[in-house]
C-alpha cells in the first residue's frame, strides 16, 4: 500500500518521479523563451496569404497548411506556459510567462483572422473544384464544409472584427463570476454540539456535503447557503448579462433562437439535445429516487434532505492504493482494447505524462492538455486512494484518444465535437469498474465500485442535467425577453429539483441556490454533453463486453478520427446509434441495475 504524507511540500521539494517531464515540450526555459520570440515575427509565414487565400487551390491549400504549422507551434509555446502555472501557480515567473504567451498568442489570432472570412468568400462550388484540384485540401475537408454551414450566420467582415475586439469584454461576465467567487466571497466557520469549530470555504463545502456526520452535513449546508444567499443577486446579474450577450449574438447572426446558435457550434441538433434531456430527466428520476431512500434507510435519517444527497453509503471502506498499484490496475482492465491502445497507456503510466505531487501552489482537480505532436499531460493529486485510480484512468482515455487522434489526423482534424469529448475518458471507467468487479469477491469492494460508478452517473446525469434543464428553461424565458433574475433562478432551479427528486428528496429554499455553484453556465450548453459522452460509453462498452474484437476496432477507429466527422456520426462509428432514445434508456437501465444490486447488498 502506498504510505501517503499529509505534508504539502514545494514544488522543488516534491519527488521528480512525480512530475510531468516539460522537456518533452522545451529542453529548457530558454528555448521556450526563443520559440516564443520567433512566433511573433514568424506569423507572416502565414500572413503573406492575405488578400489571396481563396485565389486558386494551390494558394488556398498553402495557406492553410502554415496555418496549421504556426498553430502547432503556438499550442507548445502555450503549453508550457499554462503547464508550468497549473504545476506552481505560486511562481512569479510562471504568472509572468503565462500572461505574456497570452498577449502573443491573443496578437496572432487577430493577424490571421483573415483566413476564415476570406474562405467564407468563396462558395461550394469552388471548394469543392479546389479539392479535386489540389488533392492536400481533401484533408481540410470538413473544416472548410463546416465553416461554409457557418456563412449564412456570418456578418460583414467588419463587423465581425469589431466583435471580435470586444473578446475580452464578452468573457466578462465568467471573469466576474469566478473573480468574486475565489477572491470575495469569505464563508464563516460553524460550531457542531460538540463545541468543535469547522472552517469553511467554496472549495472545503464538497468535503463536507460528502461527510458522514449528518450534524456536520447539515450545518455546513446551511451556513455556505447563507452566504451565498447575500450573493444571490450579484451572480444573477452576472449571469444574466452571459445570457443576454448570446441572445443579442444569435438575433445578430439571424439564428432561430439562442439554443440553435450554441447547438451549431457543437453540430448536434435540437432534436438530439432535447432527446439528451428529456430522456434522462424522466426515466432516470425514479431510479435516484430508489437511491435517495435506500441512503435514508441505510443512513437512519428520519427525513432526506437535499444536503443528505451526498453522504456516504459505507463511510468506513475507502481502499489505498498506491500509484504503481493502480497502474496495474488500469492497465489489467484495458487490455482488450489492442496493443496500439495499450502502448500510449504504459506511455503515460511510466513516462511522466502524469504530473501525480501534492505540491503548494498546484491547481486543483484533474486535466489532460494534449499539444499535438508531442504527448498528452495529465494533472491529477495523488492521495493514495482507490478513488483516485479511477479519476487517473479517465484522463488516460482523454489521453489515449488525443494521442491516436493526432497520429491520424493533421491538426486542424484532431478536436471533435464536445458532444463526444467525454466518451473516451468515461470509457476507461466503465472498463475498470467490470474489471475490478470481476477480480474480487471482497462484497465491501464489490459495493464500493458500484458506488463508484453510481458517483460518476450522478455527476453526469444527474448533477450536470439539472444543470443542462435550467440552462433549457433561462434560455427559453430569455429568448422571450424575460428578465433573468435571482428570484427566477432560485425558483426554477428548486421547481425541477423537485420534479426531479419527487417525495423522495425535501427541496428546501437553499436547494435554489445551486445554480451559484457552478461555472458551467458560462460555458455555452456544455451541461448536457457530459451525459451525451457517458450515454456512448455506456453501450459501447456494454457492446466490447458483448462481441469482443469488431466492437473494440469499431471505436478505436471512431477515437482514431478526431474531428473529421459530425458527433452522430463519430458515435455511430464507435457502435453507438445516437439518433434514437434507445442508448440513454440503456444508461439508464444499467443505473437502475446499478441501484438493484445495491439494494440487495444493504
Amino acid at each position: 500500500m502506498g504510505a501517503v504524507t499529509n505534508e504539502t511540500l514545494s514544488r522543488a521539494e516534491v519527488p521528480v518521479e512525480e512530475t510531468w517531464n516539460l522537456q518533452d515540450l522545451f529542453d529548457t526555459e530558454e528555448s521556450w523563451e526563443a520559440e516564443l520570440e520567433k512566433l511573433g515575427k514568424e506569423v507572416e509565414t502565414v500572413t503573406k496569404y492575405k488578400g489571396r487565400v481563396g485565389e486558386s487551390a494551390n494558394t488556398l491549400a498553402d495557406c492553410l497548411v502554415a496555418s496549421d504549422k504556426l498553430r502547432e507551434r503556438m499550442m507548445r509555446v502555450m503549453m508550457y506556459a499554462h503547464l508550468c502555472q497549473s504545476g506552481d501557480g505560486t511562481n512569479p515567473v510562471h504568472q509572468a510567462n503565462a500572461a505574456r504567451v497570452g498577449g502573443v498568442v491573443s496578437e496572432i489570432s487577430a493577424q490571421t483572422s483573415f483566413i476564415q472570412s476570406e474562405i467564407l468568400e468563396l462558395d461550394l462550388e469552388t471548394i469543392e473544384t479546389y479539392i479535386q484540384q489540389e488533392p492536400i485540401l481533401a484533408e481540410f475537408r470538413k473544416v472548410l464544409l463546416d465553416l461554409l454551414e457557418k456563412k449564412p450566420y456570418q456578418l460583414a467582415p467588419e463587423t465581425e472584427e469589431v466583435l471580435a475586439a470586444f473578446g475580452e469584454v464578452q468573457n466578462a461576465p465568467f471573469m466576474i463570476y469566478e473573480r468574486s467567487k475565489t477572491s470575495d466571497m469569505v464563508f464563516p466557520s460553524f460550531t457542531t454540539s460538540d463545541g468543535k469549530e469547522h472552517p469553511l470555504t467554496f472549495n472545503t463545502f464538497s468535503n463536507y456535503e460528502a461527510s458522514a456526520d449528518t450534524e456536520l452535513r447539515r450545518k455546513a449546508y446551511e451556513t455556505f447557503s447563507n452566504t451565498l444567499n447575500q450573493y444571490k443577486h450579484t451572480y444573477a446579474a452576472t449571469y444574466a448579462t452571459e445570457v443576454k450577450k448570446q441572445v443579442i449574438e444569435s438575433r445578430l447572426r439571424g439564428y432561430a433562437s439562442v439554443t440553435d446558435m450554441l447547438l451549431h457550434e457543437q453540430q448536434v441538433s435540437l432534436e438530439m439535445y432535447h432527446r439528451q434531456l428529456d430522456t434522462i430527466l424522466t426515466e432516470l428520476a425514479p431510479h435516484m429516487r430508489r437511491l435517495a431512500k435506500l441512503k435514508q434507510r441505510v443512513l437512519g435519517l428520519e427525513k432526506m434532505y437535499f444536503s443528505d444527497l451526498k453522504a456516504p453509503l459505507d463511510p468506513d471502506f475507502d481502499p489505498q492504493v498506491s500509484y504503481e498499484e493502480a497502474s496495474q490496475y488500469i492497465l489489467d482492465s484495458l487490455q482488450v482494447m489492442g496493443s496500439e491502445y495499450m502502448e500510449i497507456i504504459e506511455q503515460g503510466l511510466t513516462n511522466r505524462w502524469v504530473d501525480r505531487a501534492n505540491n503548494i501552489g498546484k491547481r486543483s482537480g484533474a486535466f489532460c492538455s494534449s499539444p499535438y505532436g508531442v504527448h498528452p499531460y495529465i494533472l491529477m493529486t495523488w492521495n493514495g486512494s482507490m478513488a483516485d485510480t479511477f479519476t487517473l484512468a479517465h484522463e488516460l482515455g482523454h489521453a489515449a484518444h488525443f494521442s491516436l487522434a493526432g497520429r491520424n489526423q493533421r491538426l486542424a482534424n484532431v478536436r471533435p465535437s464536445r458532444y463526444f469529448i467525454e466518451a473516451p475518458s468515461t470509457m476507461n471507467e466503465m472498463l475498470l469498474s467490470r474489471h475490478i468487479l470481476s477480480q474480487t469477491n471482497d462484497d465491501r469492494m464489490h459495493r464500493w465500485v458500484i458506488l463508484q460508478s453510481l458517483g460518476t452517473y450522478y455527476h453526469n446525469f444527474v448533477t450536470h442535467i439539472l444543470e443542462g434543464e435550467l440552462q433549457r428553461r433561462v434560455y427559453a424565458l430569455a429568448d422571450q425577453d424575460t428578465p433573468i433574475t435571482a428570484d427566477i433562478l432560485c425558483e426554477q432551479k428548486r421547481e425541477l429539483l423537485a420534479e426531479f427528486w419527487g417525495d423522495a428528496v425535501e427541496i428546501d429554499e437553499n436547494a435554489g441556490l445551486t445554480w451559484m455553484r457552478q461555472p458551467h453556465y458560462y460555458m455555452g450548453l456544455y451541461p448536457y454533453t457530459y451525459s451525451a459522452g457517458l450515454t456512448a460509453s455506456t453501450a459501447a462498452s456494454k457492446r466490447i463486453q458483448e462481441e469482443g474484437q469488431p466492437a473494440v476496432d469499431r471505436w478505436i477507429s471512431s477515437l482514431k478520427a478526431g474531428g473529421t466527422k459530425k458527433p452522430l456520426e463519430l458515435m455511430q462509428e464507435g457502435g453507438v446509434d445516437m439518433t434514437t432514445a434507445e442508448p440513454i434508456q440503456e444508461a439508464v437501465a444499467y443505473v437502475g441495475a446499478l441501484v438493484d444490486e445495491l439494494e440487495k447488498r444493504f
